[in-house]
């Protein structure tokens, strides 16, 4: 496929994005539409355009690659799906109420309440650094794709690749923000969703099965196995492991993240909040089952045509551009640019509102809407494109994969002080921390876990952490502001 027809294609794809910013933002775009869409959105948008968001680009090519990795994880990752779906029952009964009863702009604006000022600073502030770190790896890695299919043959340098991407990201997102988003991310979900569709048609064609033999070649090749309950102590994929890290990452990372959480909270009222992360639960356990299946025919295909790839990770982007064909070319970059905007655009309207809210006081202001404070958004809004855009320069700098692939991990770790956070605020609500010393919290709970995470083998008999480890992390940080804090019984008597 010519790198012309794919700009061309990229290039009507955002014009599309543009023209739907527009039509959402010419009647309003003050900062009550930005940061919760006047609270006036419809569920079902929400809950098919949050399975855009919380699939990013990683996830479209990952997974299906991660199928025939010689570490042998096959369909390993549906286990981890699995705790993902618990996560998002227990943040649809437990923190949705919560923030609806309170009536949140910012969910770290709790934390001040339970916590204090210092607590509530620190949860704004690692959210803001973990966002930025993971939304510009997601972008980084589609910028890669871009560069190597399209901008190279115009001898673009990888700079200017990510800048463009950014500045059209930004273009469609400054004066509708959530509002916007809510639709965009609905119609880029549906492109993702066609996607995966569409490609396991094209192989199956290309391997000429029907879906009743694809089916039946996948449950008979040696890709298929979905549970691992051998080797406890020693393995990443056994199934207590993958559940349980799925389920606390799901509530740190989707229930704790301002970004998933704002979407929510642009809904009318707490049964709408619920009958969205219901169906989009349902709908997120039944993508996934099909991106593995992707990555089944994929490996299928190469090993038929004699298609060997450096990583696994370029195994779906190879098949689709370079032997299928112009259509599922097409498709291929569709389903990855819908999956990959439709994180970014998300997590920056997130990020703009954390700070605008957690950091200058939005939500405390009687003129949040005045010209000023629109103003101050917009300055604000395009710091973080600039910020997620030197982040992507460095990352491309070190151009270490393990590097990046570290530094993307260490960020995963700041959720679980989130994690501990919330559950001290939610259960210990009788202790009075030491608010100052909660940063200081936060910073060696992690910092712990990364140890544990290099050395658990030796440590503890040959046990090896996976994902389960934020769940370490969040009980360290726990226990952490436990033995910091005092009851607020002893402190009302003195």
């Amino acid at each position: 496929m010519s790198p012309g027809v794919l700009l061309t294609f990229i290039i009507g794809y955002f014009l599309v994005l543009m023209i739907i910013s527009w039509l959402t933002s010419r009647k309003s775009a003050d900062n009550d539409t930005f940061f919760v869409a006047n609270r006036n959105s419809k569920w079902y948008l929400v809950a098919f355009g949050m399975i855009g968001t919380a699939l990013s680009g990683v996830t479209f090519i990952s997974v299906p690659g991660k199928v025939g990795a010689v570490t042998g994880d096959q369909f390993e990752y549906f286990q981890f799906v699995l705790g993902n779906a618990a996560g998002f029952i227990i943040i649809a009964t437990v923190l949705l109420p919560l923030y609806y009863r309170l009536k949140l702009t910012s969910i770290y604006s709790y934390i001040e309440g339970a916590l204090g000022a210092w607590s509530y600073k620190t949860a704004a502030g690692i959210f803001l650094i973990s966002r930025v770190i993971g939304s510009s790896f997601r972008l980084y890695l589609v910028v890669i794709v871009l560069q190597k299919f399209i901008f190279d043959s115009y001898h673009v340098p990888f700079a200017i690749t990510g800048l463009i991407c950014l500045v059209l990201i930004w273009s469609y997102t400054f004066k509708g923000g959530l509002k916007t988003i809510i639709i965009t991310d609905s119609l880029q979900t549906l492109f993702l969703v066609s996607s995966v569709f569409l490609s396991i048609y094209f192989i199956c064609h290309s391997l000429n099965y029907n879906i009743f033999e694809a089916a039946e070649a996948i449950k008979n090749s040696s890709y298929s196995k979905v549970f691992f309950f051998n080797d406890f102590m020693s393995s990443k994929f056994h199934f207590s492991k993958a559940f349980i890290g799925g389920l606390f990452l799901t509530v740190a990372m989707t229930g704790l993240d301002q970004d998933l959480m704002q979407k929510n909270l642009s809904l009318k009222n707490i049964r709408e909040a619920k009958k969205n992360m219901f169906s989009f639960t349902a709908v997120f356990v039944v993508i996934n089952i099909f991106f593995l299946s992707v990555g089944a025919l994929l490996y299928l295909y190469a090993a038929k045509y004699g298609i060997k790839v450096e990583k696994t990770d370029y195994l779906y982007p190879t098949i689709a551009l370079k032997y299928l064909g112009l259509v599922p070319a097409m498709v291929f970059m569709l389903g990855l640019t819908a999956a990959t905007f439709a994180t970014t655009d998300s997590a920056l309207t997130a990020l703009t509102t954390s700070f605008c809210v957690d950091f200058l006081g939005f939500n405390k202001k009687k003129d949040a809407n005045s010209k000023k404070m629109v103003s101050t958004r917009h300055y604000v809004h395009i710091a973080f494109s600039g910020l997620m855009f030197l982040t992507i320069i460095i990352f491309n700098s070190i151009n270490d994969g393990a590097v990046v692939s570290a530094i993307f991990k260490v960020a995963s770790y700041t959720y679980g002080p989130l994690l501990g956070l919330y559950s001290f605020g939610l259960f210990a609500g009788n202790r009075q921390v030491m608010d100052k010393l909660v940063p200081f919290i936060c910073l060696i709970s992690p910092a712990i876990c990364y140890y544990l995470s290099a050395h658990s083998a030796a440590l503890m008999g040959g046990y090896v952490f996976d994902n389960e480890l934020i769940l370490v992390n969040g009980l360290i940080t726990f226990f952490g502001l436990l033995v910091t804090s005092k009851s607020k019984t002893k402190l009302a008597t003195l």
